[in-house]
């Protein structure tokens, strides 16, 4: 990356100016949540200034406006992961809305007493919770792909799990704790040999490289704003037309119906079946936004800055004596999940925030990936295009900081 054009974009997010205990801050928390370029900011203002309205119940200026808005975000969305269609679009608050969403109307539907559902021991607990529960209450199985030593998914031992018994297989694109890009093209592809629908969790993945869910095959995607540089509390479920008309409705309300009587209901076409109340209809706004601002800068070249930070920042960790990282596959995401010698996460955590660097302590909400690691949390640093090599220099004298100051 150039000098100049990591200055323009470094420019655009005005939070990096920030300092904190005195120091420049550095922002290695991007797996949790990315920060926000202006434009995105800029875009949620001028709907509140010049378009605020619910959308899809008013005839007049404002409603139309708002609507127009708010449906060509549908649209642009299926540009961006290469959906056949708008209406394959649900607007959700985040992954963890869409995951709860499929797994509530396809286990009520499609789940019963002996089934089972594959998913894997890397899940964060978005993609796990609402499968262990719906499997109590629908007396299925939950069955769990394991790990090699690397952080891999044991691709042979998750075929030998798949039996006439499986009904769906949820798996995250890439691990939020190891870093780990998992094959979902060929899981998908097995799982299908089976007639098994399968749920990818992108929630990683979408502002890291470039999706495309008809390549895939995926039969639902899930993902969120707020790791894609756009506002919290907006998200997407992608399902294929066949099985979004399969499934029941997830909420009940406005929009989602069709016609209202006393004794019965009809609902609404797709996508509007489950949409229900009021939406978040500023998100939708900065999501537009967001992923215009991906595209001006390139998928690919985000993905080849972020490459650069990984093995940059892997190369120098790694020179710290006792530092051990959780997660060395072959094909890694841009984050790194590591352990100081014996000194517990959280206090190692706490000396490097002093230091002015931002990074997670923690389970990382995997606690299942913690019990079967044996540890008890990682310090995560994750990074994004607009990070540097200069700010990984500051994470290492951080590290070696706390290193100094805990043993």
């Amino acid at each position: 990356m150039s000098n100049s054009w990591q200055s323009k974009v470094r420019s655009d997010f005005p939070i990096l100016s920030t300092k904190v205990y005195n120091r420049p801050l550095v922002y290695f928390d991007n797996a949790a949540t990315t920060q926000k370029p202006k434009q995105v900011i800029q875009a949620i203002t001028d709907y509140y200034e010049k378009e605020n309205c619910n959308i899809h119940r008013g005839v007049h200026y404002l409603s139309v406006k708002a609507t127009e808005a708010y449906e060509d975000t549908r649209s642009v969305i299926r540009d961006f992961i290469h959906a056949r269609h708008s209406h394959e679009i649900i607007f959700t608050r985040g992954t963890t809305e869409s995951i709860n969403l499929v797994a509530d109307s396809f286990g009520k539907k499609f789940l019963s007493e002996g089934d089972e559902v594959i998913i894997s021991v890397m899940e964060h607990h978005s993609n796990f919770v609402p499968w262990q529960q719906m499997c109590l209450e629908r007396k299925a199985t939950l069955r769990f792909i394991p790990l090699l030593e690397d952080g891999s998914l044991d691709i042979p031992g998750f075929c030998e799990l798949i039996t006439e018994k499986t009904r769906l297989v949820a798996l995250t694109h890439i691990s939020n704790v190891l870093g780990t890009i998992n094959p979902v093209k060929e899981i998908i592809a097995v799982a299908h040999q089976h007639g098994i629908p399968v749920l990818i969790d992108g929630a990683q993945a979408v502002a890291h490289s470039a999706v495309d869910v008809q390549e895939l095959d995926a039969d639902f995607y899930c993902f969120s704003g707020h790791k894609m540089y756009a506002p919290m509390g907006i998200g997407v479920l992608y399902g294929k037309e066949h099985w979004l008309e399969e499934l029941p409705p997830y909420q009940m309300g406005g929009e989602m119906i069709r016609d209202v009587y006393f004794t019965h209901t009809t609902f609404n076409e797709l996508p509007f079946k489950f949409e229900a109340g009021t939406p978040n209809v500023e998100g939708a706004m900065g999501l537009h936004a967001a992923i215009r601002y991906l595209r001006e800068i390139g998928m690919d070249r985000i993905e080849a800055c972020e490459q650069e930070l990984l093995d940059y920042a892997t190369r120098h960790l790694l020179g710290i004596g006792g530092l051990k990282i959780f997660g060395t596959a072959p094909h890694k995401a841009s984050l790194i999940s590591f352990l100081l010698d014996t000194i517990h996460p959280y206090d190692a955590g706490m000396i490097i925030d002093k230091m002015g660097v931002a990074v997670r302590t923690g389970h990382h909400c995997a606690m299942p990936l913690m019990e079967y690691l044996k540890i008890p949390g990682t310090i995560r640093a994750s990074f994004a295009f607009y990070n540097t090599k200069e700010e990984v220099d500051r994470l290492v004298e951080a590290v070696e900081k706390a290193k100094e100051m805990l043993l």
